[in-house]
């Protein structure tokens, strides 16, 4: 993954080091070592052998740049490290990758290291929901506009908004869980599936070899199929939807013209090299910018998983895709963490945001108790007179309400007053967020274990 500018203080996820070409090639001697174990057992190959290839299968005992060397003279990506594996495994290199094709093991392979990746990115959410928490608690009461199409509609808790992304993220740790048994399985069935090259006995082999790597063996271990992968891609592209609304929401509200909430900016933080004023939204923007790419890789992944007959190059372009989609949620979800955690609330700019249109927040709510008495079409009417004249004119809603009889005649002064205040009209939304506070405490711990 391209390596982006940002500050020191975005922790480091692991994901970049879980991608490395050497952690790549012991994945790869991983499956090797599982297959020289399940042969040996099954007497497919000498039990001798399997103990060999197996003490072999580490990359410390291996000649890394022969490896690379042969990579580049024979453009093959797995065939230089069998046979440096041969070489290790002294007379019984002759059994290694015995019955077993490329991608039987690097696709094998790839899946021990999305496994990994997938269970640092699940914990990253499970550390997301135990903040937003936190923050969904701290925001609950605090009344702030709730906007739509950009504008005013009804007021709204801060934590209301933010158990909406609660929500959502439970949602994503559902979908993690629910993918684990399509997406870990072990491919090994030949040069096209048919298992032919791996004994009388193929499917005990598979699965002895899916149970020592802790994967399940595939169904139909046919090369061309990879929807499961495309699958988590498409989750992470989902994943990034929330973000990236958060990353949107964060950078809108931290605006001047808003400033209700800030991203944490630490004594030091310089967001311009000619305006020494500026607190740049620097973390919100990386979340943009990277959740759109992660999108975008989703209709890549869809395409990579089409494959011609019953093999061809597929795979390998996918599991690209792959590593770049987990790379980037990883960076993200870092961020996420990083912004929730240290998310700066100014209760006093929401309730001042919030009577900017001069009580026309609440003309719901006025016009439903007025609806009580003269029918709901007709109160629609009279606010929505109050609503324009106040709109276009020097007339405050207030006093347009006050001078209009169709209201006066059937709401008190004290009644008007109570329903402008806009915490007459919260419904649910402090609920709903000390609610799903809870939730997220609850789901961190009883699912914040793989």
């Amino acid at each position: 993954m391209k390596k982006r500018f940002t500050s020191a203080r975005v922790p480091g996820t692991g994901m970049e080091q879980l991608f490395s070409t050497p952690a790549r090639w012991q994945a790869w001697l991983d499956v090797e070592a599982a297959l020289a174990r399940a042969q040996a057992d099954l007497g497919l190959i000498p039990a001798d052998a399997g103990k060999a290839i197996t003490r072999a299968c580490d990359l410390d005992r291996l000649d890394s740049d022969r490896i690379n060397g042969e990579i580049d003279r024979t453009s093959h990506p797995l065939m230089p490290l069998i046979v440096e594996l041969g070489r290790a495994a002294d007379q019984y290199g002759g059994w290694v990758h015995w019955g077993a094709t490329t991608q039987n093991i690097t696709q094998t392979g790839d899946t021990l290291l999305l496994r990994r990746a997938h269970t640092i990115i699940r914990g990253q959410i499970t550390d997301i929901l135990t903040v937003l928490a936190e923050l969904t608690e701290r925001g609950a009461e605090m009344i702030m506009a709730g906007r739509t199409h950009g504008q005013h509609a009804v007021p709204i808790t801060f934590g209301f908004k933010t158990a909406g992304w609660i929500d959502e993220y439970v949602r994503h740790l559902d979908r993690l869980d629910q993918i684990s048994p399509r997406l870990f399985v072990a491919l090994l069935g030949g040069a096209a599936g048919t298992s032919a090259s791996l004994g009388e006995d193929p499917d005990t082999l598979q699965r002895a070899v899916a149970t020592n790597l802790g994967l399940t063996p595939m169904a139909v271990p046919s090369r061309s199929i990879s929807d499961h992968f495309a699958e988590f891609v498409t989750v992470l592209g989902l994943i990034a939807t929330t973000s990236g609304k958060i990353g949107r929401e964060i950078y809108q509200l931290m605006k001047t013209e808003y400033h209700e909430v800030e991203e944490p900016v630490p004594a030091g933080t310089v967001g311009s090299s000619t305006m020494p004023h500026k607190r740049n939204p620097q973390l919100c923007q990386d979340i943009i910018g990277m959740t759109a790419e992660i999108r975008a890789l989703v209709p890549l992944a869809l395409e990579s998983a089409i494959s011609e007959h019953d093999a061809d190059n597929a795979p390998s372009a996918l599991f690209d895709v792959e590593q770049h989609a987990c790379e980037l949620t990883a960076e993200t979800l870092s961020r996420i963490h990083l912004i929730v955690s240290g998310l700066q609330l100014d209760p006093r700019r929401m309730r001042s945001n919030l009577d900017l249109s001069g009580g026309m927040i609440a003309s719901e709510a006025i016009m439903l108790r007025l609806g009580e008495t003269i029918g709901r079409q007709l109160a629609h009417e009279v606010v929505y007179d109050a609503a324009q004249t106040a709109s276009t004119t020097a007339t405050s809603f207030t006093d347009a309400l006050a001078v209009d009889p169709r209201v006066t005649s059937q709401l008190d002064t004290d009644t008007i007053k109570n329903l402008l205040q806009p915490d007459s009209h919260l419904g649910l939304a402090p609920a709903i967020a000390h609610h799903q506070a809870i939730r997220a405490r609850e789901i961190v711990v009883s699912r914040g274990e793989n």
